[in-house]
C-alpha cells in the first residue's frame, strides 16, 4: 500500500475512489473493522481549534481527502494526493457496492422528517439494497451507548452517520466499536442532499473547487463570515506548510486505539 501522506500534522491516505470502496468491500468480508474519516479545508482548520476533534480523526484507519482545495494543497506541498474522495461520492459507492452482495447498512442521522425523505430516495435508487435499521441523529451524549447498541443488535456491517462535525468523528471514536459495524463512515449533510433539502453543487463547480462558494450563494447571512474566516485559514495554513521542512513519507501519527 502506497505510504500515507502527511499534511498539516496530519496523515491522510492516497487512495482514490475505486480503491477505497474495494478496501471496505474486503473489509465487511474479512469481518474486520474499518473507520473512515474524511478532510476538508475546513475540518483541518477546525481541527487545529479543537483537540478532540483532531484526536478523533486521528484516530482512524481511513483518512480521506474529501475537499478538492486538500489535493490541490498536497500537490503544492509537493506530497501528491491521487484524487478527492467525496463524502457523499463514497457513500453512494458503497450503497451501490452493498445491493447486490446484501451487505446490511444502518443511517444514523439527520431530523427524523429529513431521514424519512432519504430513506425513500435510498430505496429509490438501491431497491433491493439492505437497510437493518436507521434512527435520527438527536440523541443526548447521555443516550450514545444506547444507540451504538441498537446499531449492534440490527446486525448491520455498514454504519453512516449523516452528523455535523465534530459530533459524528466523537461518537465514532468513542462508540464505533460498540456498534459491531465493520465500516463506519461519516457522511456529514449527505442526508440533507438525498433528502432534496439542500442542492450539492454541479460537478463543474466541484472539479473548480468551488462547492464552498455553491453553498455560500445558497445561505449568504448564514455561512459568509465562516468561509472567509476558515478559507483564510487554511491558505495561510499552507503557506506556513511550504516553508517548512518536507517531512519523510508517512511521517504522522498512526490510528488510534479506540476505547469502546
Amino acid at each position: 500500500m502506497t505510504a500515507a501522506r502527511t499534511l498539516f500534522g496530519v496523515r491522510i491516505d492516497p487512495l482514490t475512489m475505486d480503491r477505497t470502496v474495494e478496501r471496505c468491500l474486503a473489509t465487511v468480508r474479512a469481518g474486520e473493522r474499518l473507520e473512515i474519516g474524511v478532510v476538508n479545508a475546513a475540518k483541518l482548520v477546525g481541527m487545529r481549534r479543537d483537540p478532540r476533534l483532531a484526536e478523533a480523526v486521528g484516530g482512524c484507519d481511513l483518512v480521506l481527502a474529501d475537499g478538492q482545495s486538500v489535493v490541490w494543497a498536497s500537490r503544492l506541498l509537493r506530497r501528491p494526493l491521487p484524487e478527492r474522495v467525496a463524502g457523499i461520492d463514497l457513500f453512494l459507492r458503497l450503497l451501490a457496492a452493498a445491493e447486490p452482495e446484501g451487505i446490511p447498512v444502518y443511517f444514523l442521522g439527520a431530523r427524523e422528517e429529513v431521514l424519512a425523505r432519504m430513506l425513500d430516495e435510498v430505496r429509490r435508487r438501491f431497491p433491493r439494497l439492505t437497510v437493518a435499521g436507521h434512527r435520527n441523529g438527536y440523541f443526548t451524549d447521555a443516550e450514545q451507548p444506547a444507540v451504538a447498541d441498537a446499531v449492534r443488535d440490527s446486525g448491520a456491517a455498514m454504519l453512516f452517520l449523516g452528523m455535523t462535525s465534530p459530533k459524528k468523528e466523537i461518537f465514532t471514536a468513542s462508540y464505533g466499536k460498540q456498534t459491531g459495524v465493520q465500516v463506519v463512515h461519516g457522511v456529514g449533510g449527505s442526508f440533507d442532499v438525498l433528502a432534496g433539502v439542500t442542492r450539492r453543487a454541479p460537478r463543474s463547480w466541484q472539479r473548480l473547487g468551488l462547492e464552498w462558494l455553491y453553498r455560500l450563494l445558497q445561505e449568504p447571512r448564514r455561512l459568509a463570515r465562516r468561509y472567509v474566516t476558515t478559507n483564510a485559514a487554511f491558505v495561510l495554513m499552507t503557506v506556513r506548510e511550504l516553508v517548512r521542512p518536507t517531512p519523510a513519507p508517512g511521517l504522522g501519527a498512526g490510528p488510534a486505539n479506540r476505547s469502546h
